[in-house]
């Protein structure tokens, strides 16, 4: 064991190579740790068979970026997902992202995940230069070889798993009515799973939140599940559930950046009691 894996034993959180996570992983260690270069954080206290996911967390944009970048801070923060780390950092297994999604973007594809256009807005003053983008793509890169090695061994210790891909989504941009959770499926077997994620929506629209917010809970209706986190686990392990689940962002204000606290710590604690009873429901379907 190398010197940073004795430490990770020792100490609650510390920082790993890509190989030392994995390694870690494959031995079936607890640990947490952040990554060497600080661009995605793991945390596993018990092998369970259910994950959370927060791949929008990040709000890190490196030094070299800055002069180039035509959006705001404001602007990338509008755009990502603040607090769906916190949502859900209570529960034993929990992989987040530290970068912002404009240096690059855990939910698509490699090939399209560094981008040159953000919201119909130009990103970079002057073309991105090669070695940046390969710089990002090996963080994406990075990122989902700990993904794979982490669905495989909770695949092949438990069969059947259960991933919470949680993000977030602006509700003012809308001209409708749109729901406080949306759950995307359009990409996981609905046939096999459909009775669960229909409970998933069930248990979401029962949640009570604070300052006269009624929750409600729909399907693909803002969003449809197309993400890459979701595809990529569900392409490589036939027998995991992707739950993506986005709440919309009635816990700040969109408009100021303010975050909401009360509405924070309340999704939190209501998460707490409906994500156990949620993974008992799929290990009774699977049993």
């Amino acid at each position: 064991m190398t010197e940073g894996l004795d430490y990770v034993v020792k100490w609650k959180m510390h920082r790993c190579s890509v190989d030392d996570i994995i390694g870690l992983i494959e031995k079936e260690t607890c640990f947490e740790a952040v990554s060497e270069d600080y661009s995605f954080t793991i945390k596993i206290e018990k092998y369970t068979p259910f994950v959370c996911g927060a791949v929008h967390d990040g709000h890190h944009f490196r030094r070299s970026l800055w002069e180039n970048c035509l959006h705001t801070t404001y602007e990338r923060w509008y755009e990502e997902d603040p607090c769906t780390k916190q949502f859900v950092q209570s529960f034993p297994i929990v992989i987040a992202g530290c970068d912002s999604r404009f240096e690059y973007d855990l939910n698509r594809p490699p090939e399209t995940a560094i981008f040159d256009t953000a919201w119909g807005k130009q990103l970079w003053k002057n073309p991105l230069p090669e070695d940046e983008k390969q710089h990002s793509q090996k963080k994406h890169s990075n990122f989902y070889r700990v993904v794979q090695a982490l669905m495989g061994k909770l695949e092949s210790k438990f069969q059947n798993t259960l991933v919470f891909d949680m993000h977030s989504y602006n509700w003012k941009r809308w001209d409708r009515e749109v729901p406080v959770w949306n759950l995307g499926t359009t990409n996981i077997d609905n046939g096999r799973y459909g009775n669960l994620v229909e409970l998933w929506r069930s248990m979401l629209q029962n949640v009570k939140l604070p300052n006269g917010i009624t929750s409600t809970a729909k399907i693909n209706d803002t969003f449809q599940g197309n993400g890459h986190f979701l595809k990529f686990i569900t392409k490589n392990f036939k027998n995991t559930l992707v739950l993506a689940t986005e709440i919309s962002k009635i816990y700040c204000d969109e408009l100021t950046g303010i975050i909401y606290p009360e509405v924070v710590c309340s999704v939190e604690d209501q998460l707490k009691i409906l994500i156990p009873e949620m993974v008992k429901e799929f290990e009774r379907a699977k049993a």
